[in-house]
């Protein structure tokens, strides 16, 4: 190729190059531009003003970019809002032992009876109940943090759970991997509701729905609840607004943290709890659990 030729080539190349950059270029700003606003979408989120959400422009990736971010702001907002919640609620429960505490303390002072002793003993395990149960939420709650996890037959821990109310456990040997404390807990507040709110039959059965999950299903014939109520029973600090028709008196009311804590424990466990009604007319819980492998750590 000649002198000639090959400069002729070069400035076609550079025309080319020029001709690209400059047709390339309104379309990077664009694209500079929507990245710069959902920066800034991103920082006004960052300075914690309720509800602010970045703008979702176009339908191409950074479109789903932010639709991305705003879940992950939803999610968190509503995580931070339920933490609060739970916060205030917790110190209301509080004041109320603490209150009876301090008048049957001050009664005590002066008339040394043996019904304010035992009312004494009654508030210390009701504070001691909760602070324990709300301890439990928030280590359950993290998820993600380190599991204590270990080999287990759930089979064998609900029955162990279950004898203490003089229930029999059904179904058939199941082994996992969970967090037997927390486990544990779960079945203890499964039948204390069912105590407290079911009739005079409980049945709890344990089940592998397949090789990856479990199933513990607790039963009672009592009153049963409202379709309505079946997901706000896992609220923190939820009790029904209205007893339902036929439902005995309970002088146990429970602190409200029994089946929030039910449905965290299953979460942790990669799974998940439900509620609806059983054959009998009265409640059926249905607890799902990831096996997980026994070779796990």
């Amino acid at each position: 190729m000649c002198i000639r030729d090959r400069s002729s080539w070069y400035s076609w190349l550079l025309l080319l190059v020029v001709a690209v950059t400059l047709g390339a270029h309104p379309l990077s700003r664009r694209i500079t531009r929507r990245l710069e606003r959902l920066q800034a979408g991103v920082e006004a989120v960052g300075t914690g003003a309720p509800g602010a959400r970045v703008a979702v422009e176009g339908s191409d990736e950074i479109a789903q970019l932010a639709r991305s971010f705003n879940d992950t702001f939803s999610t968190l907002q509503q995580l931070l809002e339920q933490r609060t919640l739970m916060l205030a609620t917790a110190s209301h429960e509080l004041r109320t032992p603490l209150a009876r505490l301090r008048i049957a303390l001050e009664l005590l002072a002066t008339d040394p009876r043996e019904d304010l002793r035992q009312q004494i003993q009654r508030d210390i395990s009701e504070l001691d109940q909760l602070v324990g149960e709300l301890l439990l939420a928030s280590r359950v709650e993290v998820g993600n943090g380190a599991k204590h996890f270990e080999n287990l037959d759930l089979l064998a821990l609900a029955a162990e759970e279950a004898a203490q109310s003089a229930i029999e456990v059904s179904g058939e040997t199941v082994e996992m991997r969970g967090d037997r404390n927390a486990l544990t807990v779960l079945v203890r507040n499964l039948i204390s509701n069912a105590k407290r709110h079911g009739g005079d039959q409980i049945e709890v059965t344990v089940s592998a729905v397949d090789a990856d999950t479990a199933q513990l299903t607790v039963t009672d014939n009592g009153a049963g609840m409202p379709p309505a109520e079946w997901e706000k029973v896992f609220e923190p600090f939820y009790r029904l607004e209205k007893k339902p028709a036929g439902e005995p008196a309970s002088k146990d009311k429970g602190i409200g943290l029994g089946l929030y804590l039910v449905r965290q424990i299953a979460r942790y466990h990669g799974g998940d709890a439900a509620c609806d009604q059983a054959a009998s007319g009265g409640c059926q819980f249905k607890i799902t659990l990831l096996r997980g492998s026994a070779g796990e750590s």
